[in-house]
């Protein structure tokens, strides 16, 4: 009969009693009827867990808690399931993604038409009146439609798209344990994004198609570690440079990230995942033409007038007294982030170094990246943020942490909006989400050891 030692008890308690924590905090907000109602309750209980996940961190680092890879994704689906068969409640993208798919099922491109313009079938009526800004032709690219359209096709329900978005999501956190693994790092940090109340509360509850896009985006990375060590193989980095071009083509950021990637890859090899992402973007865009450009005039119209607890945005414009003013400035200090950030990592990042130190680095720059464009963008949808989180495993520091929940404050503005039908943004709450961050990465900096204790220091960890 095989001896259990007693430090090992202590780590199994410890270890249960915060998954047992965590869940706990969930099956109250999950028991909530209207979420609208209850954000102070969500914005407090996802406070929690993060406090919890945060202890998870500094824990794990000393050895203290761990959970094999089956615990950890048996736990993420419970938390997802309880909240895929409750309608959206926090925001209403769901229905414009399955009138999309419904439209590319029957046969129609859906860039040609806003839904503004369409008579609906009698069974998409109940869609088709509940889609956000029908006067504009959708703004999700190619690869995000290829999704509608599959969720679509289970039932044409919400629940239905809800459950492919979900099961995406579930492999996400599949191929962060796997990446883990091929990094040698501990799997208890896939817990950070599982177990983290953003893509429960935004992909289970919400149905948003982000996580679709990082799913695609990590298998890329993972092939891409896979296939560092054995250049002799080609299909990797081929197929690599399509996950890549595909995740691109749901949500934009990939591309912006496609550099970082772009160097991971051995010399020798670059041209198959220059092919592979080419073929990708060509297979993807041109079943959608020539309507596809119409995409363009809605993104001009988001980029140009959309906006929403954007910090920076709001100072700059009350600074120049000008929003096109402040958005150049944003968008010209993003670019030279982001290439600062390249940068940096090109000259980090050398022939002697193991591809393992490589791929560390490069998830580093994604994370910092992910980082920049969160607290300079014009617009912050809560959603947004599962960008940073699906890096968090590999980066965590308190000012991601923090970020991930902070921007949950934001949905302040649905209580007046759901009784009076009044949209009010509290730019107290917009200054916080900014603020909230960048105070933790100070205090991080102050106590950096008490965070950082028992592991290697990284670069962009904040």
């Amino acid at each position: 009969m095989t001896r259990i030692d007693a430090p090992e008890k202590n780590r199994a308690l410890v270890a249960s009693l915060l998954a047992l924590a965590i869940f706990s905090l969930y099956v109250l907000l999950a028991r909530q009827a209207e979420l609208r109602l209850a954000v102070p309750l969500l914005v407090g209980v996802t406070a929690a867990v993060t406090i919890l996940l945060a202890c998870v961190f500094c824990l794990g680092k000393r050895g203290s808690v761990s959970w094999s890879p089956l615990v950890i994704l048996i736990v993420a689906l419970l938390l997802r399931l309880m909240f895929l068969f409750a309608p959206p409640q926090l925001s209403d993208d769901i229905y414009r993604y399955l009138w999309d798919g419904s439209t590319t099922l029957s046969g129609n491109n859906p860039y040609a038409a806003a839904p503004a313009s369409i008579t609906p079938l009698p069974k998409l009526a109940a869609i088709h009146v509940r889609i956000n800004h029908p006067r504009y032709v959708t703004i999700y690219p190619p690869a995000a439609q290829v999704v509608f359209a599959g969720g679509a096709a289970l039932g044409n329900t919400i629940t239905g798209l809800k459950a492919l978005l979900v099961l995406l999501d579930m492999g996400l956190c599949a191929l962060l344990i796997v990446l883990l693994k091929r990094l040698e790092m501990p799997v208890w940090r896939a817990v950070l994004y599982a177990w983290n109340p953003l893509p429960v509360v935004e992909i289970a509850g919400s149905g948003h198609v982000d996580g679709a896009g990082l799913t695609m985006l990590m298998g890329a990375l993972c092939l891409l570690v896979a296939g560092g060590g054995t250049v002799v193989k080609r299909w990797p980095f081929l197929l690599s440079g399509a996950l890549l071009a595909s995740a691109g083509l749901v949500k934009l950021l990939p591309f912006v990230l496609a550099p970082l990637l772009f160097l991971l890859v051995p010399k020798g090899r670059r041209s198959w995942f220059v092919a592979g992402f080419a073929a990708s973007l060509a297979v993807l865009i041109v079943p959608f033409l020539p309507h596809v450009t119409n995409m363009f005039t809605s993104l001009d119209v988001y980029a140009r007038t959309w906006e929403f607890a954007g910090f920076a945005f709001t100072s700059l414009r009350s600074l120049t007294g000008s929003g096109t003013a402040a958005r150049l400035i944003l968008s010209i200090a993003f670019l030279f982030t982001v290439a600062a950030i390249l940068r940096r990592f090109a000259r980090n990042s050398n022939s002697s170094a193991s591809p393992t130190m490589q791929a560390c680095q490069t998830l580093n720059a994604c994370y910092a990246t992910a980082m920049a464009l969160l607290l300079l963008t014009p617009t912050l949808q809560p959603w947004y943020a599962l960008c940073l989180a699906a890096f968090l495993p590999f980066s965590a520091g308190p000012a991601g942490l923090i970020l991930c929940w902070a921007v949950f404050l934001t949905y302040q503005v649905q209580i007046p909006y759901f009784i009076l039908g009044q949209w009010h943004e509290n730019p107290l709450v917009t200054a916080a989400v900014f603020v909230a961050p960048v105070t933790a990465w100070g205090l991080a900096r102050l106590f950096g050891q008490w965070w950082g204790a028992g592991g290697k220091k990284q670069p962009y960890t904040a």
